[in-house]
Order: structure tokens, then C-alpha cells, then sequence
């Protein structure tokens, strides 16, 4: 009697500080996204991830829902989709568009081009099924996801127990962990069992341990190649575990530790030989040695390293006691910048969960995925959405997470250049709308969609924005081949158009549009245009910097210079197409023409005013109501044109509740802070991110502006951690729309050049003078400063920019500058 007297004390004073000490009893915190609910959908449950693994999380009582994906677990196997033919029709397509028969030359591509095999699914694993009879009749429900720790939580209290589960995706021990605990003893029993639905086996191993295999599905005519295996291991004190017919029955258990591997046979894009069972035991065997403190350090310690580089604070509001749902819901109408601040990070943390260094890149749904058949296979869309999932990879200071791009554009490097050979006959590397984890660089979808060879040169600028951040000319020299690659496909590729002799890429398209009337198949394409200027700009200056190929930059160079200007058509727009075709009630999501405006710095308002309005112009044609993912591209969009209340006007569109059944028509967010196309595309997220981050901080356009876009809501604030080209680390403060005080930590050293939207009327800092001519770092090499360069007063009002000021700092690799302005 003496000893249960003892073990209920002891519960007891542990269940004291184990309440006490929570954060949900506060409801929730800066960084908490918290709901007063379980999740009935998948919509709003609630996402982890390690880069490999991902989970979602229903938080029921009663029957807990942990749904599970592997990175790699795609259909089908190693493929191609190259299309011979086209070679011999290719000089037939061309002269079909130039001669304006477009729906012909359409045709010929559909039926020259396509192979019908259109890319692999990404899939999901399954779920592991957690039920608790009788927990139904719950009160004082909470479930968080703490983004500071990456740690999901569920509390509850039922017969006056409190019940707790507490759940993360471990990097370093690569298992996802799961804590149950009661704060009275022996009050845990449930059923557990896997399922899915490309299962092949659902067994117990043992009376602890759960089993599930699978093989992914076959797609287009190409088997299921993908094997993996699941284990789910339950690691009880107190209490009993028994097993039958594929069910683990935990009993009266004080506490329960569930490990769940997951692993493939996955090698790399051509190779399925691993052994799947012993990559996912050896997970578990290392794992279980741990304890739970152990691996929750351990968790802890590898997400913050990234998640710790960068904050933002836009203030605080009594709406942050609300759940997140209703905070969503009610943004429209509420002063709540906390909301901002948390979907900033948020991007950032669905990217450090989706995208690890040695692994596949973040795809349509980053690595969250309930379905067999996802929305548009989940593959990667490589006309922007792949390419908007990494805008904050370098400004936000989450460097590392780009790798895993940078590897899939070696890869297409590869497998590009067997298209290019067989279907264009030509050297270098292509690749064009979509590709998946095979790599696939061939035609996909339909010409109207897919007849777009540019996917591969807007994918090489993240080769060249890695170092432009970073400097490192020794990575430069690693990817030059693959950037002077691409290049050579052009060169071969390009032809003269007839009427201004322009060299031209055809046959093409404007992703995803088309001029009214007509097929989307064109030659000499805006976009297209502005893409090559980056290519073959980027590459002539990478060879400058590491003393290569002169010569074939001389030949490079004299492409450069034959390539269609950007136009301005009659309705003061930016021409979309070679010709001035565009519709002012054209109100097309993708908007692809302004590529030059952003990612791209080719249409600056100091340095090109004139298409900097005509950008602007065609901006207010599209209008702001879009999907999710055109919303976070308009938000950057409307900061790169200085206009911080537009831009904001689209957060708050953006961050619009949409039905987590039903859906919507035009974007928005769902309960979960996942990004509505409709459906879920985490691009939207990545998207906002990176446009918050612009809207604050810019450094495109020769010197790094401070507030260039700053909505009135934000009268003050706080930033940490932005990084800039040329080494430069960023943080800042403001109050009432004006800069305090900077810090600016120079990794490379060099002349910093900044833009602020106040006069420095005393600075503590080294050297910082008026700055004049251009900028003398060669990061920055757009614009000069003229004081300023639009000085005319009209002008800038008519172009509605503000009058800034513009100063210079000579710095030293490894200091860090304060510039207190007052």
C-alpha cells in the first residue's frame, strides 16, 4: 500500500509541473499555431517534417490520425519521355507559327512531341491509427504546432485526467517520435495499427512493433517501382502491449514512446537497389537506445540552427489569444500583425521540414500529401512553382535548404541533354514544364500547357543566386558547366524570327496563357526573352570570375545582344508576346511576363522608370483576385513596385479562410495556414514568405533598400537575419515608418550600399557617406546614384516612389556594423 501511496505522490508532483509548465495553458504564443478543435480534414490537420519524412496530424482523442509520407515514395520507376520525332517536324512547327497558323502548329506538337507519359505521382505511405475507446467525451481541448521548436502538442482532460501527446519529425535520428503521457498513472490504453493504400502487408512483428511494406503505383504505363517499409514501435512503462491480427493493444500504460520509420529502396534517380526493411530498422535500432529528452534535444537543436538565424516582429494584437482559425478568418477586418509575423515563419518552417540537405527537393506539396492521385501528380512544376518554393532560401537565411534544388538541377543537367540531343538536335541540356524524381525533360501535359523549353534556364538561376549571395567561387566553378550548358542548348536552338531578325526560342509559350483567339503557341515570348537575358548574362559573368571559355563568351555575347527587347504596347502595358496582343481584361493567374520585374532585377523603378510603370500597368489589368500560389507572386510583384499598401492588400486576400471541405474559387488560406490553390500548393506559403521579406528589405537594384514597400499597418518593427548578394547579414528596426537602427554583418567585405527611406542625421558607423556613381561592389552593379537618379519631384510622384536616401559603407569580411540613425 505504502509503495501505490508513493507512486501516486510522485505522479502527482510530476503532473504539477507538467500542466503548469505548458505553454497551451495560455492558449497558444507568438509562434504557436493553436486550435480549440481536433481536425476532421486533412486541411486542417497539422504538418511536420524532417526533409524526408512527413506527418500530418489530426489531433482526435479518440482516434488519433497520424498520415505519413517518404520523400521518395513515387510512382512508377527510372524513365524518360523524349519524343524522337520531334526533330524532323521541328523546322515545319517553326515555320507554321511564323506564317501565323498557330492552331497547326499545335497540332503537329500534340502529335510530334508528346509521348503520353506525363510525369510520376508522388504518394502517400499511409497512417498509423492510434484509437482510445471512451475518449470521446473530452473537455478543455488544445492542439498546438510551436514553430520555434517544431513540436506538435495535443492536451485534453477526460475524467479528470489530463492527457497529453507531444509529436516531431527528428532530422538527426530521422524517425518520427511520438509521446503519450497522463498525469495519473496507468491511464493509457489504445489500439494501433498501419494501413494504406498501396499496402502490401500490415503485420505485428512482435508485441511492440508494427509492420507495413507497399510498392508504389503504376502510372502511365510504367509499374510501380517504389518499395517501402513502414515500422511503428511502441516502447511502454507501465502497463501491458499485446498483438493480434495486425493490432498492437496497449494497456494501462503510464507512459508510451512511438518510433515510426519509414524507408525506400530509393538510391538516387536511376537506381531502386536499396534494401528498404534495413534502412528502417537501422533507423529504429539507433533511435531506441535514446531517450525521449534525448531525441527532443536532439530535434530541437537541428531545427533552431536554421530557424534561430531569423525573426520578425510587426507588433501585437489581443487577437493573438484567438485560435488560429478564427485569427485567419477574421484578418481582413482585424489589426492582428502577429498573424504576419507567424505566416512569415511559417514558410520558413514548412521549409526547413520539406527540404534537407542530401535529399529531394520541396515538390508541389512540399512532402505532405494524403492521396494516390494528388492534384497535378504533386510533381514539380518548373514554370514557377518549384521555383517559388526556394525565394526564401537565400534572403531568408535558410541557405543550406537549397541544396536539394541545386542537386535536381545537376540531375536535369543529365537527363537534359539526351532531349536536347534526340528531339531538337542539339547540345547542352533542356528541360521544360514539369519533371519529377526520374528527372523526366521531355514535353508533358499538351502543348497548350507543356510546350515550354525554358524550365531548365529559369531553374539555372538558382545556381547563379547561390553564389550571388554567398560569393563562393569555388561552388560557382562547380555549377559553371551546368550553366554554360544551357547556354549551348540556346545557341543551337535559337532562330531568327522575320521580321526584326531577333533570335527567338520556337516553338514555345507563354506559361500557362494564350492571346484571345488563338493557341498559346508563339515564338519569342516575353518571358522567354528575359529568361535567356539572365542565362547567358549570369554565365558571361561566372566565366569572367573564374577565367573561362572567352572566346565562347564572345559568341555568347553576340546572342545577348540579338535577343527581342521588352516592349510597351497600346494600352501602356508590358508586351506579354512579341507582338502587342495583350487584353486589359486578360485576367490570367500567371503573369509570367513580369519575370523581369521579379525574381528577375531587369525592370527597376531608378534604373528602367519607364517599364517600371508599364509593369505596373499590366499588374492592375490582371487584378489581385487569383489563386493562392499568383496571390504570393503578386505580393512581390506589387513590393518590387514600391507600393506596400498593395502588396498588403494582397496578404490580407491571401490570408482569406477558405472551407477546408469545400474549397474556394480564388486562393486564400486553409484553417491549417496551408496555401489554397485550390487545392493545397505550398508555393502560395513559400511565396508570401519571400514577399514579406521584399516588402521589407530589397537589394536588387544596386544598393540594399531598407522599407521600400512598408504598408501603413506597419508602423514599426523589428527584422533579424535577411541575407543580401554580396555577403551582407541584415537586421533592423523602425518606428513610424522609419529606419532606427541597422546592423549589418559583412561576410566578404566590400563597399555596402544603402537605400533608407529617412535622412541619417547622425550614424554611428564606420566611414558611412553620401553615396555617388555605381556602386563599386560587384554585386551591385545595376544602378548609379545621381542625387538620386529621378530627381525631378513630378516624376517620382507620378511613378509614386518616395524620395530616399542613399549611403556607402566600406566594410571588412568578418565585422559587424551598427548605424544607429537618429
Amino acid at each position: 500500500m505504502r509503495k501505490l501511496e508513493l507512486r501516486l505522490i510522485v505522479w502527482l508532483f510530476a503532473s504539477f509541473f507538467l500542466i503548469s509548465s505548458q505553454a497551451w495553458a495560455t492558449k497558444g504564443g507568438k509562434l504557436k499555431m493553436w486550435y480549440d478543435k481536433p481536425a476532421t480534414v486533412w486541411n486542417e490537420a497539422l504538418p511536420i517534417g524532417n526533409g524526408r519524412l512527413g506527418a500530418m496530424i489530426y489531433g482526435d482523442p479518440a482516434a488519433e490520425k497520424i498520415q505519413l509520407n517518404e520523400e521518395t515514395f513515387w510512382s512508377g520507376g527510372p524513365s524518360r519521355n523524349d519524343n524522337p520525332k520531334a526533330l524532323e517536324v521541328l523546322p515545319e512547327i517553326r515555320q507554321l507559327i511564323f506564317d501565323g497558323q498557330y492552331h497547326e502548329a499545335e497540332k503537329m506538337v500534340n502529335e510530334n512531341m508528346m509521348t503520353g507519359r506525363n510525369g510520376s505521382m508522388y504518394q502517400v505511405v499511409g497512417d498509423l491509427n492510434l484509437r482510445f475507446d471512451g475518449h470521446q467525451g473530452y473537455t478543455n481541448y488544445y492542439r498546438e504546432l510551436d514553430l520555434e521548436q517544431a513540436v506538435f502538442t495535443t492536451t485534453y482532460q477526460l475524467d479528470g485526467v489530463t492527457y497529453k501527446r507531444e509529436m516531431f519529425a527528428s532530422q538527426p535520428d530521422q524517425v518520427i517520435v511520438v509521446r503519450l503521457t497522463a498525469d495519473k498513472p496507468g491511464m493509457l490504453t489504445f489500439d494501433a495499427n498501419l494501413n494504406g493504400p498501396l499496402q502490401k502487408s500490415a503485420t505485428v512483428l512482435n508485441a511492440n512493433t508494427l509492420e507495413m511494406t507497399g510498392l508504389s503505383g503504376s502510372h502511365e504505363g510504367i509499374a510501380g517501382q517504389v518499395k517501402f517499409t513502414t515500422q511503428a514501435q511502441m516502447i511502454n512503462k507501465g502497463g501491458t502491449t499485446s498483438a493480434d491480427a495486425g493490432v498492437i493493444q496497449v494497456s494501462d500504460a503510464d507512459e508510451v514512446l512511438i518510433l515510426i520509420s519509414t524507408a525506400t529502396n530509393f538510391v538516387d534517380y536511376q537506381t531502386l537497389t536499396a534494401n528498404e526493411t534495413e534502412k528502417c530498422v537501422d533507423y529504429l535500432v539507433a533511435a531506441e537506445k535514446k531517450s525521449f529528452k534525448k531525441l527532443l534535444k536532439n530535434h530541437v537543436d537541428a531545427y533552431q540552427q536554421y530557424f534561430n538565424r531569423a525573426s520578425l516582429d510587426l507588433g501585437t494584437s489581443p487577437a493573438a489569444q484567438q485560435p488560429t482559425d478564427v485569427r485567419i478568418k477574421n484578418f481582413s477586418t482585424t489589426h492582428d500583425p502577429e498573424l504576419v509575423s507567424m505566416y512569415y515563419q511559417f514558410g520558413r518552417y514548412l521549409l526547413i521540414s520539406s527540404s534537407q540537405p542530401g535529399g529531394q527537393p520541396a515538390n508541389l506539396q512540399g512532402i505532405w500529401n494524403e492521396s494516390t492521385n494528388p492534384a497535378w501528380d504533386s510533381k514539380y512544376t518548373i514554370n514557377i512553382n518549384t521555383e517559388m518554393n526556394y525565394w526564401p532560401a537565400e534572403k531568408c537565411n535558410l541557405t543550406e535548404l537549397h541544396e536539394p534544388l541545386i542537386q535536381m538541377v545537376k540531375e536535369l543537367s543529365e537527363t537534359g541533354q539526351q532531349t536536347a540531343r534526340d528531339m531538337y538536335g542539339s547540345k547542352g541540356w533542356v528541360t521544360h514544364h514539369n519533371t519529377d524524381i526520374w528527372r523526366i525533360s521531355g514535353v508533358v501535359d499538351g502543348a497548350f500547357w507543356g510546350m515550354w523549353p525554358m524550365g531548365g534556364a529559369w531553374l539555372s538561376q538558382h545556381l547563379w543566386e547561390k553564389y550571388w549571395y554567398s560569393g563562393d567561387l569555388n561552388y560557382l566553378e562547380s555549377v559553371y558547366p551546368i550553366l554554360k550548358s544551357a547556354c549551348e542548348f540556346y545557341q543551337d536552338f535559337l532562330v531568327e524570327e522575320p521580321t526584326h531578325k531577333w533570335l527567338v526560342v520556337s516553338p514555345s509559350i507563354s506559361p500557362e496563357n494564350a492571346p484571345a483567339g488563338r493557341p498559346s503557341i508563339t515564338a519569342g515570348a516575353t518571358m522567354d526573352n528575359q529568361i535567356l537575358f539572365d542565362l547567358f548574362s549570369k554565365t558571361i559573368r561566372a566565366a569572367s570570375l573564374l577565367d573561362q571559355d572567352q572566346e565562347l563568351m564572345a559568341d555568347f555575347q553576340q546572342i545577348l545582344d540579338r535577343l527581342p527587347p521588352m516592349q510597351i504596347g497600346q494600352h501602356g502595358q508590358l508586351q506579354e508576346w512579341m507582338q502587342d496582343l495583350d487584353n486589359p481584361n486578360d485576367k490570367h493567374r500567371h503573369v509570367s511576363h513580369l519575370y523581369g520585374l521579379y525574381p528577375s532585377n531587369q525592370i527597376t523603378p531608378y534604373a528602367t522608370p519607364e517599364l517600371f510603370d508599364a509593369a505596373r500597368t499590366t499588374l492592375i489589368h490582371r487584378g489581385d483576385v487569383s489563386t493562392g500560389w499568383s496571390m504570393g507572386w503578386k505580393v512581390n510583384f506589387w513590393a518590387r513596385l514600391l507600393d506596400g499598401n498593395h502588396a498588403m492588400k494582397l496578404i490580407k486576400d491571401q490570408l482569406t479562410l477558405v472551407d477546408p471541405v469545400n474549397g474556394g474559387r480564388n486562393g486564400g488560406t486553409y484553417p491549417n495556414f496551408f496555401d489554397a490553390h485550390p487545392p493545397f500548393q505550398i508555393d502560395g506559403n513559400f511565396g508570401c514568405t519571400a514577399g514579406i521579406a521584399e516588402m521589407l528589405l530589397q537589394s536588387h537594384d544596386g544598393a540594399i533598400h531598407f522599407l521600400p514597400a512598408l504598408p501603413d499597418e506597419w508602423k514599426d518593427g523589428e527584422i533579424t537575419g535577411l541575407r543580401t548578394p554580396g555577403g551582407f547579414e541584415v537586421s533592423f528596426t523602425w518606428r513610424n515608418g522609419e529606419v532606427q537602427k541597422i546592423e549589418i554583418k559583412s561576410t566578404l567585405g566590400g563597399n555596402c550600399r544603402i537605400r533608407v527611406p529617412n535622412e541619417v542625421v547622425q550614424a554611428a558607423g564606420d566611414g558611412l557617406v553620401a553615396a555617388a556613381g555605381t556602386n563599386p561592389n560587384p554585386f551591385f552593379e545595376t544602378t548609379q546614384v545621381e542625387k538620386p537618379l529621378i530627381s525631378d519631384a513630378a516624376r517620382l510622384n507620378e511613378l509614386n516612389l518616395q524620395q530616399t536616401h542613399v549611403y556607402d559603407l566600406p566594410t571588412k569580411a568578418g565585422k559587424t556594423y551598427s548605424i544607429a540613425i537618429k
